[in-house]
């Protein structure tokens, strides 16, 4: 679900705090704001269902608009400061007919409670002679009344409802989670107790994504239920 692309501008330093919100689209009575300082977020990203540890690379194998590819997600060692919070990089590449097709650095904190929080990304897609043709999704929270969203809780239940990222206009993922008891098979592995989540977008009314957690692994499929037919399963990790 990519979204417009916003110039960033220049977020002032020493950021004292910042309004972040898991609230529900469409102001429901359990909406909650939170206000948390940048000194609350670590890089150090070690929830059970999505632990970044620097130097792992996750392949995944799938398919986008009928045409197959490969999406190679390495978490990096680098940082960088968004909105005052110093973040993980996630370097994420696809290929499709064996050229790099996009390229994508994905900021995530983790704050002391052991939630992950996703503070924006910056994207490019090439054309066969790797040419940017567009940058059509970038976003950071901090820029333009961008807020980041929480990607995953320390303790998720099922039924809790999260923004994964806001924007209003341009970047409005949400998720919901279905199960703690799902069973999925890739070609990574065959696992039972995982996590599986609904994904949708108030910008993008017909379409429907599911997504499955494998505790000490992290996300291991990704795929369509209303919408544009799409699928990404895990096919190995390589760890540092």
């Amino acid at each position: 679900m990519r979204r417009s692309h916003l110039l960033p501008v220049a977020v002032a330093a020493g950021l004292a705090g910042i309004c972040m919100t898991t609230a529900p689209a469409g102001g429901q009575a359990d909406a909650r704001i939170r206000r948390l300082h940048p000194a609350s977020f670590t890089t150090r990203i070690d929830n059970p269902w999505l632990p970044m540890s620097p130097g792992t690379t996750m392949t995944y194998d799938g398919v986008k608009d009928g045409v197959s590819q490969r999406d190679v997600v390495r978490v990096t060692r680098r940082t960088r400061t968004v909105a005052g919070v110093r973040c993980r990089v996630i370097d994420d590449r696809v290929y499709q007919g064996g050229h790099l097709s996009e390229r994508t650095r994905d900021y995530y904190a983790q704050d002391r409670h052991g939630s992950v929080w996703y503070f924006g990304e910056d994207t490019a897609e090439l054309d066969a002679h790797g040419r940017v043709t567009s940058t059509e999704g970038t976003w950071h929270a901090g820029v333009d009344g961008a807020r980041p969203g929480l990607f995953m809780p320390a303790r998720p239940r099922v039924g809790e409802h999260h923004r994964q990222e806001y924007l209003k206009g341009h970047a409005e993922d949400q998720f919901r989670v279905m199960s703690l008891n799902a069973v999925i098979a890739v070609p990574y592995g065959r696992f039972r107790g995982a996590l599986r989540t609904r994904e949708w977008s108030r910008l993008e009314p017909g379409v429907r994504d599911a997504k499955v957690y494998v505790r000490g692994i992290g996300e291991v499929f990704e795929g369509s239920v209303r919408g544009p037919r799409e699928s990404a399963e895990l096919v190995s990790v390589r760890r540092p």
